[in-house]
């Protein structure tokens, strides 16, 4: 329940916000990191670590305001990710060694960001329409049908596990100014 007397643009609220997602940003492997070009292997236990490892995904997704999170990206080679369609704020998914069964020749370019790039967004050409075939996090099978926005979020995810980053879909222009966009950052 939230307190009456405080509204979402109180400050105090703003300024706590911020500085969870700064703490969840600094959790999280950054650009140059060699694990985000890692393959992430298959998972085999399903056990409550598996569970709090996907928990805590989840909420350092949340707290760092992004969509999705793949395991490599908080420095595990775990074949699993997270995503949550809503803004970040809609229910997390949890797909634990995901693999595309199915996807459409239908293709969009549209803009992507990354909690390991922040503040660089570049255009991605991605299948609009997809199947994914996975287990939840007690090893059962599931299946997710996605399309538009969340297939986006998937197939992002899904190339972090394979090692991929937006910079390795995008075109060698917006490559290039994003790494300039990269490399000015490190040195101010």
């Amino acid at each position: 329940m939230a307190d009456a007397h405080v509204t979402e643009d109180d400050p105090t609220i703003e300024a706590a916000a911020d500085a969870r997602r700064a703490a969840a940003l600094g959790a999280i492997r950054q650009y140059g990191d060699p694990v985000l070009k890692g393959r992430a292997r298959e998972v085999d236990a399903f056990d409550d670590q598996l569970r709090r490892e996907l928990d805590a995904m989840g909420m350092l997704m949340h707290d760092a305001q992004g969509v999705g999170l793949a395991a490599n990206q908080v420095g595990t080679l775990h074949r699993v990710l997270v995503y949550a369609v809503d803004g970040g704020e809609g229910p997390v998914r949890k797909l634990v060694n995901p693999t595309i069964a199915w996807r459409s020749d239908d293709v969009e370019v549209g803009p992507e960001g990354c909690l390991s790039l922040p503040r660089i967004s570049v255009d991605v050409e991605r299948h609009v329409f997809l199947a994914v075939r996975a287990k939840d996090e007690d090893g059962r099978d599931i299946e997710v049908e996605a399309s538009g926005f969340e297939a986006r979020i998937i197939q992002h995810e899904m190339d972090h596990l394979d090692g991929i980053l937006i910079l390795d879909r995008t075109s060698r222009d917006q490559r290039k100014r994003a790494l300039r966009e990269l490399r000015a950052r490190a040195q101010a």
